[in-house]
This record gives structure tokens, C-alpha cells and sequence, in this order.
């Protein structure tokens, strides 16, 4: 190997310091707790900002578990068509999101395909909640998870868990930089097979959540395969509004991102004005490289 290349891969390997003060400083612009990391996948190239530290998921867990699900799938525990009863007993709460239980106020039989669908795209909690069933438990998906390497991740408890109780949905935590190496095994096919990785990466690139994060600065067209996720705001304060995603670079490579605002007080749309400047900010770092 030539020494070129050896430097080169010194510096790909090492932190981007200017965009990791740049992120600290857009994360003043929000009040609470802020986390970013952002990888180029294909180099190595990386910046963060509060990467190591715990910051509760809300329905960004819906990703590893659908991961985890169709990691089933590909091992033939599991069919993308077969059918699976959902109960009354599985609907979470009145007032969580669940378009599912909306419509099937009695329950519903609906193929796991449908079930991934509803929690990808429309980031639906019951089908979220069945789905952890379907994987074997918090504890299954956790230690799929790890398996992946990353180990600063942990599920405990379920989406109607977090509907009755503020506190469970902080027992359901990552980092960024965790969120950014499960985002790198699943575009670099580690996770899951090609034919999985290509319809959750479709699922996730069409996605009826937020536009205003991640995609929020990016320009139009960007592929962004992405999760979201939204706590409720109690006593005024929001546990977590998360956008984690994968997106395609002008060259064809791609930036793994994940940013997440915990205990803000912040409204809405400055929460997710700051997820949308880092990336717009990742973005400017590295699209034209």
C-alpha cells in the first residue's frame, strides 16, 4: 500500500473538527440536549457532536426492529407474507399514532410485509409493538443489534409501554454515533440480505413522516431513506423529536446522520429547523467532494 494511501486513510479516519464545531454551534440555536454524528460510508469521513451520549429513541426504535424482523425473514423464521393476528390487546393507547389501530378498532390479520410498511413508513405504534413480538422481545432485537457492533443501544420497553408512561420512553435509548454504525451496516449489507435491504431502503426513502429534518435544507430530489421520531410534549417539555437516515451524495455515496433533540422547550419548528441545518451542514461538507 502506498504511503498516499496510508495518509489518506488517516485522515478519513479522523474527526472532521470543523463540522463538529459547526454542529455545536447550530445546537445552540434550540434549547435542550443535542446529539449529532454524521459518517460517510463509503470513506470514513466523520463528524459528531455529543455522539456518545444516551438520547431516548421514540419511533426511531421502529427501524432496528424492522430490522431485526426481517433478519427472521431472511433466516426463514418468518415470511414477508404470512399472515399475523393483531388483537385489541395489541393497539396502544388512544392518543399514540396508529393509522392501524384507526382503522381496525377490533384488530386486524395483516401480513408482516404490511406490518414493516405501516411501521416504516407511517410510523405506526401497534404495528410497532406486534412486530417486537414477531423478533423474540426487546431482548432479541438488542442483542441483533449488538451483533451488528453497535453496542450503545438498548430496547426495553414497548410503544404501548411508552404511551402510559413518560418515563419507559427513555429506557429506549441510542447515540448518534450508534445510530450512524447501524445506518452503515444496513447500507453496507451486513444486516440484512439485498432483497430485504432494498424494500426497507424503500420503504424509508418514501416515508409519510417529517420532511422538515433531515430533508428539510437538502435540495430536491436528495434521496433520504430515513426514520423519524416524536415524543408528546408533557408540562411543556419534549423528550425527543430524532431524524436518523441515509443519504445519497451527488457522487453516489452516501452519508449515514442521525440527530436528536432530547428535553427541549423549544417548539416544533426549531427543533426541527436545528436537525435540518446539520444536515444541510454534513451536506455542504461533503456532497461535492
Amino acid at each position: 500500500m502506498s504511503s498516499a494511501i496510508f495518509v489518506w486513510l488517516a485522515f478519513a479516519a479522523k474527526p472532521d473538527a470543523g463540522l463538529s464545531s459547526q454542529m455545536e454551534h447550530i445546537a445552540r440555536t434550540v434549547h435542550g440536549r443535542i446529539g449529532a454524528s454524521a459518517l460517510v460510508v463509503e470513506t470514513g469521513e466523520s463528524a459528531a457532536f455529543h455522539g456518545g451520549e444516551h438520547f431516548p429513541m421514540e419511533s426511531v426504535c421502529k427501524l432496528p426492529i424492522a430490522m431485526a424482523v426481517l433478519n427472521a425473514v431472511d433466516r426463514g423464521a418468518l415470511g414477508l407474507t404470512e399472515t399475523v393476528r393483531v388483537l385489541p390487546a395489541d393497539l396502544v393507547p388512544p392518543g399514540m399514532h396508529s393509522p392501524l389501530r384507526d382503522k381496525n378498532p377490533s384488530g386486524a390479520e395483516i401480513s408482516v410485509r404490511e406490518l414493516i410498511d405501516f411501521a416504516i413508513r407511517q410510523s405506526d405504534g401497534t404495528a410497532s409493538d406486534v412486530l417486537l413480538r414477531l423478533a423474540g422481545g426487546p431482548d432479541r432485537v438488542t442483542a441483533y443489534v449488538r451483533g451488528l457492533g453497535v453496542s450503545a443501544m438498548s430496547i426495553e420497553e414497548t410503544e404501548g409501554a411508552d404511551g402510559r408512561s413518560n418515563q419507559a420512553g427513555y429506557r429506549n435509548w441510542l447515540t448518534p454515533d450508534g445510530a450512524v454504525e447501524l445506518l452503515k451496516a444496513l447500507q453496507e449489507g451486513r444486516a440484512i440480505s439485498p432483497a430485504s435491504r432494498a424494500l426497507l431502503l424503500d420503504m424509508m426513502a418514501t416515508s409519510a413522516t417529517s420532511t422538515k429534518r433531515i430533508q428539510g435544507l437538502l435540495p430536491p430530489g436528495t434521496v433520504v431513506a430515513h426514520k423519524t421520531g416524536t415524543s408528546g410534549t408533557f408540562h411543556g417539555l419534549t423528550r425527543g423529536t430524532n431524524d436518523i437516515g441515509l443519504v445519497t451524495l451527488p457522487d453516489g455515496r452516501h452519508l449515514a446522520i442521525a440527530v436528536f433533540v432530547a428535553d427541549s422547550r423549544s417548539d416544533e419548528a426549531t427543533r426541527e429547523a436545528v436537525i435540518a441545518k446539520i444536515a444541510k451542514a454534513a451536506w455542504d461538507r461533503w456532497a461535492n467532494r
